[in-house]
């Protein structure tokens, strides 16, 4: 699978957290499903990154966090609502059995992808944890979170996440629940003429463009390939929002944002 070539350069084995609530003597509830990036250390693989601010690198799990701490506030708080979640973990490290740039590697659901960068390595797990919950359960609302690009950072800052959804009410939704809940998101474009950057000669779809730019748009992109055409699917990318300070600061707290989004939304529009 694609979670376990990027963990091929660790020295400790990856996990595949599934967690399910369902509320007690709940008759017809909506499901969510909810997907976190969970790399507990990202030195970027054989495509290392540089030194600076590596150490912040064990902070590449947040959105495996959140979605964790949600499901569990949900269970709690005993919500009218189904919550199905999962969190690929593992360790991006390097070492002489690490996956390496021009590797072919498989997925859960079966797509092959060409590594063009050890370093997007969270699409990589996402794809598994995608794959994994659309093809095992049937949730009327798919949505991933990771610290997944630089340059969502670059386009919108440290205040707003990014959001990418193929589903217009979906994103509209989400949106108006980031307004109420002060945990910001703004949409941006999946345009499918950027899917030709992610085309592979030997394999069905490489993980990076290799072009420095729309990276956070490529990034959703290559998502999209493993949801199974879910019709209400949205991908909030948390890389510039996960910390009080931003990388000119100390980075020294987690602002655990994205809980008080879900839980807007949740009450909002799942909730009957």
């Amino acid at each position: 699978s694609a979670l376990l070539s990027v963990n091929d350069g660790s020295g400790h084995p990856p996990r595949f957290v599934v967690c399910h609530y369902k509320p007690k003597n709940a008759v017809k509830v909506k499901t969510l499903g909810l997907v976190g990036k969970g790399v507990t250390f990202d030195t970027g693989g054989i495509s290392i990154k540089s030194s600076t601010n590596m150490h912040f690198m064990k902070s590449d799990m947040s959105g495996g966090a959140l979605v964790l701490a949600f499901t569990t506030l949900c269970a709690r708080l005993n919500l009218p609502i189904e919550v199905i979640t999962t969190i690929p973990l593992t360790e991006n490290m390097v070492d002489g059995k690490s996956t390496k740039p021009g590797d072919v590697i498989g997925s859960y659901i079966g797509k092959t992808i060409e590594v063009i960068d050890t370093d997007a390595e969270g699409r990589l797990i996402l794809a598994d944890g995608l794959g994994y919950l659309t093809k095992n359960y049937k949730t009327d609302v798919l949505i991933n979170f990771a610290t997944l690009t630089g340059s969502v950072i670059q386009t919108l800052g440290y205040q707003v996440a990014g959001l990418f959804s193929n589903n217009d009410t979906l994103a509209s939704n989400l949106y108006d629940a980031g307004q109420k809940s002060n945990e910001k998101c703004w949409r941006l474009p999946i345009w499918d003429h950027y899917a030709d950057d992610l085309k592979s000669d030997i394999a069905d779809v490489k993980n990076y463009s290799g072009k420095p730019v729309a990276g956070a748009i490529t990034a959703a992109l290559f998502l999209k390939e493993f949801i199974l055409d879910h019709p209400n699917w949205a991908h909030v990318d948390i890389a510039g929002v996960s910390f009080t300070d931003n990388e000119y600061g100390s980075m020294r707290n987690a602002t655990g944002y994205g809980i008080n989004l879900l839980l807007e939304y949740v009450r909002q529009f799942l909730i009957d």
